[in-house]
């Protein structure tokens, strides 16, 4: 079993992201409604996050919510925006006490008018923090954020902001949802699918992916922790060869 002790401080990786998959499932095994699940999985919302700070990760995005589930069931949908509101104005003290920012990436004005005004809120109240910035994509979709992007660019070369031979990474870093953040250097995800599910295209072509059988609602510390000793125990080399990173 790992622990806190075997982890390199180190090497850790500045940004994680993770999906959070596995709630239906995990419900569905207790024979519960799928919104049970949802609801154990903020447990490990929370024990994610305290065991990424606790390891100096600067940046932890969590998939909480993509396009596509818009296309859930009422119910469910409803279920997970109250979970999220309910969540923002429980743990606003403890971002502000562990010294987090919250920030948000996604179609924001597709939410509900109360979830998006607590998350304006506790985004001002927590703008100031420095130790750890915690990501919620919600309606959120990479290729909704490209074509986004697209659009940006093209507009300020219509209107002569920026010039077409200017575009490059930097340029294109700079119009999608997650300018103030770097790139993923660890994406996990839980449940056992291995696949990425429209989650930060861009943002994670070099990142080293980690898949789970463990459901959401069970991932815990030490599960975390796994993650990130895997990918300690990886050679990162960024098109180069090994002889060239050592």
């Amino acid at each position: 079993m790992n622990t806190i002790q075997d982890i390199d401080k180190n090497n850790v990786p500045a940004h994680i992201a993770v999906i959070m998959d596995g709630n239906g499932r995990w419900a569905k095994k207790q024979g519960m409604m799928r919104v049970f699940g949802h609801e154990n999985g903020v447990t490990s919302v929370k024990s994610t996050i305290e065991a990424a700070a606790k390891i100096g990760v600067k940046y932890l995005t969590l998939y909480a919510f993509s396009t596509e589930n818009w296309n859930r069931p009422k119910f469910e949908v409803d279920t997970l925006m109250s979970l999220l509101f309910k969540s923002l104005k429980k743990e606003l003290k403890t971002l502000n006490d562990n010294n987090i920012k919250l920030n948000v990436i996604g179609s924001i004005d597709n939410l509900p008018n109360n979830v998006k005004k607590e998350l304006e809120f506790v985004i001002e109240q927590t703008k100031n923090n420095t130790h750890m910035t915690v990501t919620l994509a919600l309606s959120y979709g990479s290729r909704n954020e490209i074509v986004e992007m697209v659009k940006k660019i093209s507009s300020s070369v219509k209107n002569n902001i920026i010039l077409e031979t200017d575009i490059d990474e930097s340029i294109i870093n700079k119009h999608l949802y997650t300018s103030d953040l770097p790139d993923v250097d660890l994406l996990i995800r839980t449940s056992g699918e291995c696949r990425i599910s429209n989650f930060m295209l861009w943002q994670i072509a070099y990142a080293e992916l980690y898949f789970t059988e463990v459901l959401w609602p069970d991932f815990t510390e030490t599960h975390f922790y796994n993650a990130i000793l895997s990918y300690q125990n990886r050679e990162r080399r960024f098109g180069k060869t090994s002889e060239q990173i050592k």
